[in-house]
């Protein structure tokens, strides 16, 4: 009887200096191989590949440790995919932690508005960490893969700063983006004024990305939209620059010459009536409203005072002697 209790004293003490060893272990900062180290987790992955990956990755603790660790949490198999990232001084719990709530290291992308489609591609190109699968494909294979097929890209992706997880694809962070832009185009359209010259909200979407392009500050945008809702009414050219510059494409090199007013293209709006065939940038929510909300004004002409700001008229002698005025420097 004093064996099997001296025995039963042995186990317990051994078990006791266990579960000590394994919670110093646990709340003891993880041995890395450098300052931080980061892993992707693959969907699908078994807590015991994770474990191992860790220890590929630059974590030099066991991974038999990290594994059984994981198991006996009872939350291995809430782990998460996605990518993160431990520094010195995380702990085993710490490791677990950030996999299970899924606090992820996440990257940004910015698309800016009035931006075209092909500076959002050059965006997209530079962006951090992010999986390169469409870069390759047209703009008509892109939109086909967006649920699009048809459709022009061009101003159909929302100007918004976008977080994503390393390693996930461009075409996941187009996806939001055309998303985004469809729903706030649905409910500016929702919620347009009465009487506009404006069909659908194709139409709606390529007058909103001319605002943007020709709207100095804030406070002009709905003026801005005025003017050309009132030429749409009246079937008065359009003759804005930025539409001209947009048809000339990549061969416009800083300088809108007169010969180039003059050139007819499907963008030029100084020889073709009406709206051009596409937008020709990614308009704001605020360029959609305004678009959809003009102020109430008679203007049809606008000039830029030099400070950002522009000089709105009623008439054609009234726009000349503002052009005279702050154009001209007469």
């Amino acid at each position: 009887m004093k064996y099997l209790a001296r025995l039963l004293t042995v186990l317990l003490l051994a078990a006791a200096a266990a579960l000590a060893a394994g919670w110093w272990w646990l709340q003891a900062p993880l041995s890395l191989s450098t300052p931080s180290v980061e892993l992707s987790i693959e969907a699908g992955s078994s807590p015991r590949e994770v474990a191992q990956a860790w220890a590929a990755a630059g974590v030099q603790d066991d991974a038999r440790l990290l594994y059984q660790w994981f198991r006996w949490s009872g939350q291995a198999r809430q782990i998460r995919a996605g990518s993160y990232e431990v520094h010195q001084g995380d702990t085993p719990r710490d490791l677990l932690g950030k996999m299970v709530r899924g606090d992820e290291v996440l990257e940004q992308l910015r698309l800016i508005e009035g931006w075209n489609f092909r500076q959002m591609r050059a965006a997209l190109r530079k962006a951090p960490a992010l999986k390169q699968s469409t870069a390759h494909l047209s703009e008509a294979e892109l939109m086909a893969l967006l649920g699009a097929p048809g459709q022009a890209a061009e101003g159909r992706f929302f100007p918004d700063t976008y977080a994503y997880s390393r390693g996930v694809s461009d075409l996941t962070v187009l996806k939001r983006a055309y998303r985004a832009m469809q729903k706030h185009l649905d409910s500016a359209w929702a919620g347009r004024s009465e009487g506009l010259p404006l069909k659908t909200m194709d139409e709606a979407l390529i007058l909103a990305s001319i605002i943007e392009k020709e709207t100095g500050i804030a406070s002009d945008r709905k003026l801005v939209s005025a003017v050309f809702i009132n030429r749409l009414r009246i079937g008065m050219l359009l003759q804005t620059d930025p539409t001209v510059i947009y048809g000339l494409g990549e061969a416009f090199d800083g300088n809108l010459r007169k010969r180039d007013l003059q050139t007819d293209t499907p963008f030029n709006t100084y020889t073709r009536g009406g709206l051009p065939p596409t937008p020709i940038a990614m308009p704001g929510k605020a360029s959609l409203l305004a678009a959809l909300h003009p102020a109430q004004s008679r203007a049809l002409y606008f000039v830029a005072r030099g400070d950002g700001s522009s000089e709105f008229s009623e008439d054609l002698a009234a726009h000349n002697r503002a052009v005279n005025k702050y154009q001209r420097g007469r």
